[in-house]
């Protein structure tokens, strides 16, 4: 079996996004590939130190790839203040006897783990208005995808993911968990919270999503955040008001527009535009709600706290239910000139979202967990989701397939994450050991 073949059957998607099936991507012919280990989401801790780790997974996974796309070159990207993670990366590229695997040092600035962003720091393409890394040449994958690759052709299919716990919890860690784990169980693995009242995040403070307790974690989840309910995050993501308060308090400031990472790459996002549209009724500078990648720093530089990214979200909504299609390809010919001076250290993130408190080590723990039982998602990629190839009552084994892609679909495998017997299946499979 090829590479392609053996990352199809392991299950593997996108570990930092929305979970693209990875075979698919590996299926294309490209230039370049980079793995991204930006990790721009504040507080997690997750990529940094599995790269430092596992180096000599994240190299493999990176050459694979390379070989699979028929690149000329694969690049590491990480942050420059990551000096240890550096030296351990480099230490397994210079074992190698090809010189086609690098390092490229990011800034500490947010979102610098953008696709979009990525690819032009590291390059300097610039992708297209709706495109893809691959209209430009380029594969990215996500660190922990990268060595998910490699574990693929050694015969390991995806059943772990390391993730790190933090914000409101009395000891932050960063571990492996099985796919599946009851976020409830890995907060009291992080000795529960000292808040009376709290709201959980499936990843970082800016594009993590609120989720009840008693979810589980997917193959995407790279964080479980725990903040207060009454903080400013998780207001933000509450507010179902978005709409009604641009109407009533947008002072078309443009401070939306000017911070947006896509209108500094020379998108035609003007965001100030799609609110002022929205607030009147219009159509006008609507569709360009498709662009925005939702990173969220228009909320947090609005001066009077509206949220833009919100808004955007609706709007999108809206024209999907209209049967509407992103009607905006055009290939910026350059970048904003005041680009480069308008990166927003991670730093003043933390400080507007009142979260510095919470900007503490995570140390990454190896310790085995004793998980008893899992609910995995059967939706856990972009595309359908996989189809149950097992029944209750059924005793599987950690490793084992229980859910297929279905024919002729985009979607991914599931594996069983932990010895059992099947207890339930519905919108996920639940093993009870």
């Amino acid at each position: 079996m090829n590479i392609v073949e053996l990352v199809k059957n392991a299950g593997v998607v996108g570990a930092g996004g929305a979970g693209f099936p990875t075979h698919i991507k590996l299926s294309a012919k490209v230039d370049t590939v980079i793995a991204n280990g930006a990790e721009c989401e504040p507080l997690l801790r997750c990529d940094q130190q599995i790269m430092d780790i596992y180096a000599a997974r994240v190299v493999r996974g990176l050459q694979l790839a390379v070989e699979s796309t028929g690149a000329k070159n694969g690049i590491i990207a990480l942050k420059e203040k990551y000096h240890k993670v550096t030296e351990s990366l480099q230490r397994e590229i210079s074992k190698l006897p090809q010189k086609n695997i690098s390092i490229f040092h990011l800034g500490n600035f947010y979102p610098a783990g953008d696709e979009f962003v990525l690819v032009y720091e590291v390059t300097g393409k610039i992708i297209p208005e709706g495109g893809l890394p691959l209209n430009v040449g380029i594969v990215v994958d996500n660190i922990v995808t990268i060595i998910n690759i490699a574990n693929a052709v050694d015969g390991e299919p995806v059943t772990d993911r390391p993730l790190t716990v933090c914000g409101a919890v009395k000891n932050p860690f960063t571990a492996f968990f099985p796919v599946g784990t009851s976020v409830s169980e890995i907060i009291k693995f992080a000795g529960g919270s000292p808040l009376a009242e709290y709201t959980v995040l499936d990843g970082g403070p800016m594009m993590g999503t609120i989720i009840p307790e008693s979810a589980s974690i997917t193959k995407k989840t790279s964080g479980i955040l725990v903040l207060p309910s009454d903080s400013e995050v998780v207001y933000q993501k509450t507010n179902r008001h978005a709409v009604k308060q641009i109407k009533s308090a947008c002072e078309q400031c443009q401070d939306c527009t000017e911070i947006c990472p896509r209108f500094l790459l020379g998108h035609t996002l003007e965001c100030h535009k799609i609110q002022r549209s929205t607030s009147a009724g219009l159509q006008d500078n609507i569709t360009q709600a498709f662009m925005c990648c939702e990173c969220g720093l228009c909320d947090w530089v609005c001066p009077v706290k509206l949220s833009p990214r919100r808004v955007n979200q609706e709007n999108k909504r809206q024209l999907f239910k209209q049967g509407v299609k992103n009607p905006h390809h055009k290939t910026p010919t350059g970048v904003h000139p005041m680009r480069d001076y308008r990166r927003v250290p991670i730093e003043r993130v933390l400080g507007r979202m009142d979260l510095i408190k919470y900007d503490k080590p995570a140390p990454f723990t190896d310790k085995k967990f004793d998980i008893s039982k899992v609910a995995i998602p059967l939706h856990q990629n972009v595309g359908v989701p996989a189809e149950p190839i097992v029944k209750v009552g059924d005793v599987v084994k950690k490793g084992q397939l229980i859910a297929k892609i279905p024919e002729g679909k985009l979607s991914a495998n599931i594996h069983a994450s932990i010895d059992g017997k099947i207890t339930e299946i519905n919108s996920f499979i639940k093993i009870e050991r």
